[in-house]
């Protein structure tokens, strides 16, 4: 037997034809080195972002679904409702714009992004979309905050007239909202969001109403939180459903987040916005306190999922296998399908 026959104890040939895992046919004559980077550098560079990040998700997707849920209040007659979402949904706002402005480091940054409009940026799309929500949000909250002395006076009536308009144009917008950031986050070269730009959106979209649902179970009265129920229900599907699909995904990527402090977070989410939704469809609709808990447990499931999505991605940028190997995967099967034509 010659020596480029000779037989490995695991059975395959040492030197022969074969396929290596890269899929090649050639098999290497020595064990596949694991990869190391340059001086143990992560092959990206790691993201800068801090906290005020995965809270701006939350806090920017609370009030997309504030706003959706207060305008159908407003059309459906439910004026508690409405209050609540449109007062917690620019509350919101103002809080997820603070922690955009924070983070950028410089307060003029924000504004010299409005200098132009790409519509093949994520950034400048998603700024534009704020622009345009933000003035109705702001608006319709005024409207319901006004003084009772000021409502029967000239401004004060046509604030009140304006609120509708001014409610339903937020609500036109705020699905642009509630999913520019997963858009956002997947454009970038993090593998872990990069690898899950078909479910982001679903998972910040169902997050952001399951949120906003929980807002309004908590500040409404029962009789009205009818919508807020429903719409729980609903957004929690929806995070929870795209969420396992993440989880589903082939590839080494979806260990970051399937592992570790992602891992944990994102499970953790998933039981507080399951639980939210079961309480949302059989106690709340009796209970108030039943309500205002599964209205806290589908908000904190909301902001867990944001911290779990911000995490897995962190993770990835640091660990240089989360890079190499993917692109060690596409090539093998690059080779595979052009020896099989």
């Amino acid at each position: 037997m010659s020596g480029d026959d000779a037989i490995r104890p695991d059975g395959q040939h040492r030197g022969g034809r074969g396929r290596d895992d890269d899929g090649s046919r050639e098999r290497s004559m020595v064990p596949r080195a694991e990869f190391r980077s340059y001086y143990g550098r992560p092959v990206l560079k790691p993201t800068v972002w801090e906290w005020k990040i995965p809270a701006y998700l939350f806090t920017g997707g609370l009030s997309a679904g504030a706003a959706l849920l207060a305008a159908g209040a407003d059309l459906t007659g439910r004026p508690e409702l409405r209050r609540a979402g449109r007062v917690g949904g620019f509350a919101a706002l103002v809080v997820s714009m603070y922690l955009l402005v924070a983070d950028l480091g410089r307060p003029e940054r924000f504004h010299h992004m409005l200098r132009v409009a790409k519509p093949s940026s994520p950034m400048s799309v998603g700024t534009w979309i704020l622009v345009a929500y933000g003035p109705g949000s702001g608006l319709a909250a005024t409207a319901e905050l006004l003084p009772a002395g000021l409502r029967g006076t000239l401004p004060g009536r046509l604030l009140r007239r304006a609120a509708r308009p001014a409610g339903l144009s937020a609500a036109l917008f705020a699905p642009g909202v509630a999913s520019y950031t997963a858009a956002l986050l997947s454009q970038t070269a993090v593998p872990a969001w990069h690898e899950a730009h078909r479910e982001l959106p679903f998972v910040f979209t169902g997050s952001a109403a399951a949120s906003a649902a929980g807002l309004g179970m908590v500040l409404a009265p029962v009789a009205e939180a009818g919508p807020a129920r429903r719409l729980g229900a609903v957004g929690a599907a929806a995070e929870i459903v795209a969420s396992r699909l993440i989880d589903r995904r082939p590839g080494f990527v979806t260990r970051a987040y399937t592992t570790g402090r992602p891992h944990r977070l994102r499970k953790a989410s998933e039981c507080l916005t399951l639980a939210g939704a079961v309480t949302a469809l059989t106690l709340a609709r009796r209970s108030r306190a039943a309500a205002a808990a599964g209205g806290l447990a589908l908000m904190a499931g909301s902001v867990l999922q944001r911290f779990g999505t911000f995490e897995a991605g962190v993770t990835s940028a640091k660990d240089p296998a989360y890079v190499v190997k993917p692109q060690r995967e596409r090539l093998g099967a690059r080779r595979r399908d052009q020896e099989g034509e």
